[in-house]
């Protein structure tokens, strides 16, 4: 969700600013703009739309100017439009801003600030929070840090900013509960301010980690000067070596990112559980644990909060978690955990589960839950993400960079770490035997081969993809640990091809979605539980009385429902507790390829973005 970076040094900042826009695209945005200081004078390119059209309509070639901003922006003040789009300028012209994150409370500065006279030509809380830095400067007379720094504690939202000052040809950073970094030249010699790191490293080998809440004034070939929103005490910014290689965006031969990156879960899936795991030896060790184990071990709930994706994986963690360990466990949705005023303490084990590590709703939770003094575990796969940062103990997944918006490796290797999570707490707390412990971790070894086997059917799943790909509705259904991954399923569907679709418990079909049946409806069976085989049989003969399609995910050799489902797709068969690793890449290529069928944009899907950043 929105992309913001500023540059001041001895290149043409064009340059340094579009190449940052180029790795914010896997962000998911609406619009785009850029600006640089030239002469005196803020020359500005704003458009609605996509980069490469930004680029096409644009001529960067007379901005010569060594210092900027650029913004790609995830409408949510006001449409996607050229107007909305940042940077914004303040009334005076001085002062120009990008800005990721909400102002909670713009509409009542807003009405401060025309109550003085300001005036406003867009949409967004962004415009506000310029003209109130602004509004401070100038009527208290102090510098702009020290605007800024007042300003913002009358600010109520999360954010990460940047400001530039023509006059004294200055930028400032600050952030709060959104990540922000940067990247520090040889001497100070230059300066880069990115939303992450992936801009960085053509230019910059060392990197500023910002803290919350202090506001950053960087000049080029002047020492950094920093305070914190609290208090007006310098402080020394620690310079560290970045250590995130540089990336090249390819899609190797495959027309969209997604689909190579459903390709890649093989190797991803290794990765996640390389130097994790012993078959021959018998040992799972997650290695962020360590400090507190014995806190986890005599944990009295595990709570798990979450959102999309995640919050699926987070469920698959619930039944895994329970049923090896014998640990209560809740799943919540992060975006409702602190509006419910929740039960949680000391004795619990808060997990939060993210892909970014900077979803707004998932930090917001982890605040609250340490405010009653849970312990926070933390799963991403961003290092030196917020969440990371906020947690006691917690693992990387190790996914390697995603650039398609729906995610697919990333939550394949959220599920790797939870079912290490799950049978290390099994082993030590003496649930399992050693030997069954050896043969599970034999079998999650082999979890990457059979996911290779799964994508030789890529062709035969393209092909019942075009049979369903005009259909307006779909029904997934799964029992037990599949359970989420017909959530999961519906919720790809949903994202890339844009047609309605609904996961649900296949004992909970009698109990209302029955009613949608009909020889239109696809509904899609994950029915690779040997536990639950007769009730899943069932359920398919209780939507083939009723005309509905069925497309079936099966066990190899289930010849029964083989034979009653319309279509099927075969995988290997698995301990049934890995089952979720290999029933959801079928669903996953099912859903791309109705996607591709229908013609949509299925690296970028519209109102989506990769990382939500704010509530």
């Amino acid at each position: 969700m929105s992309g913001i970076i500023g540059y001041t040094g001895n290149r043409k900042a064009v340059e340094v600013l579009t190449h940052g826009l180029s790795h914010f695209e896997f962000r998911g945005y609406d619009s785009i703009g850029l600006m640089v200081l030239e002469n005196n004078t803020f020359e500005t390119r704003k458009q609605a739309g996509k980069l490469k059209d930004f680029l096409a309509s644009n001529d960067m070639m007379p901005l010569k100017g060594s210092i900027g901003l650029a913004h790609s922006r995830w409408a949510t003040h006001g449409e996607a439009n050229e107007v909305n789009a940042h940077p914004h300028l303040s009334n005076s012209g001085r002062l120009a801003i990008v800005h990721k994150g909400i102002v909670e409370n713009y509409s009542s500065l807003k009405g401060k600030l025309k109550d003085e006279g300001y005036s406003f030509v867009s949409e967004t809380d962004s415009e506000i929070l310029i003209n109130w830095i602004e509004h401070i400067m100038f009527s208290e007379k102090i510098t702009l840090q020290e605007a800024i720094q007042v300003a913002l504690n009358q600010v109520v939202g999360a954010y990460s900013i940047i400001v530039m000052d023509k006059q004294e040809k200055e930028l400032y950073a600050v952030r709060k509960g959104a990540q922000l970094m940067i990247g520090v030249g040889e001497n100070n010699s230059e300066f880069i301010i990115s939303t992450d790191s992936s801009p960085l490293g053509k230019y910059i080998k060392n990197v500023i980690n910002m803290e919350e809440e202090d506001v950053y004034r960087l000049v080029a070939n002047e020492e950094i000067k920093v305070i914190n929103l609290n208090n007006n005490n310098v402080k020394n910014p620690i310079v560290e070596k970045l250590e995130e290689e540089l990336f090249v965006i390819e899609k190797d031969g495959f027309e969209h990112y997604m689909h190579k990156e459903i390709y890649e879960q093989p190797n991803a899936i290794k990765e996640s559980f390389r130097g994790r795991m012993n078959a021959i030896e018998g040992w799972v060790r997650l290695g962020g644990v360590r400090e507190y184990e014995n806190r986890l071990i005599q944990a009295k709930r595990f709570l798990f909060a979450a959102c999309g994706t995640s919050l699926h994986a987070s469920i698959v963690g619930q039944y895994l978690i329970e049923q090896l360990a014998g640990i209560q466990v809740a799943v919540e949705h992060a975006s409702e955990f602190k509006y419910r005023n929740p039960v949680i303490g000391g004795e619990d084990v808060f997990v939060a589960v993210s892909q970014s590590g900077e979803t707004a709703d998932t930090i917001v939770a982890i605040e609250l839950a340490k405010e009653k003094q849970a312990l926070i575990y933390g799963i991403n796969n961003s290092v030196g993400s917020t969440i990371s940062r906020l947690s006691h103990a917690g693992s990387y997944t190790h996914a390697g960079k995603e650039i398609g918006i729906a995610s697919t490796k990333a939550f394949t290797s959220q599920l790797v770490i939870i079912t290490l999570m799950a049978l290390q707490l099994a082993d030590k707390k003496g649930r399992i035997s050693k030997t069954k412990l050896s043969e599970y971790i034999s079998e999650l070894d082999n979890i990457p081969k059979k996911i290779e086997e799964i994508l030789t059917l890529d062709e035969q799943i393209k092909k019942i993809a075009k049979v369903y790909a005009e259909a307006n509705n779909f029904l997934f259904l799964g029992r037990g640990v599949n359970y989420p991954i017909a959530l999961e399923g519906a919720l790809k569907l949903k994202e890339i091809s844009y047609i309605h679709a609904e996961g649900y418990p296949a004992g909970e079909i009698k109990h209302g979605p029955i009613a949608l049946i009909d020889e239109n409806m696809p509904v899609v069976f994950i029915a690779t539980n040997i536990s639950a085989h007769d009730k899943i049989v069932s359920n398919i003969r209780e939507i083939k009385a009723r005309k509905g399609k069925v497309i079936a995910i099966i066990n190899e050799s289930d010849d029964l429902i083989k034979n009653l489902a319309d279509h099927y797709i075969e995988i290997p068969k698995t301990e049934e507790i890995f089952t979720p690793l290999l029933s959801v890449v079928p669903l996953q290529l099912l859903a791309y390829h109705i996607a591709v069928w229908r013609g949509a944009d299925v690296d970028n899907p519209r109102n989506l973005t990769k990382s939500v950043t704010v509530e």
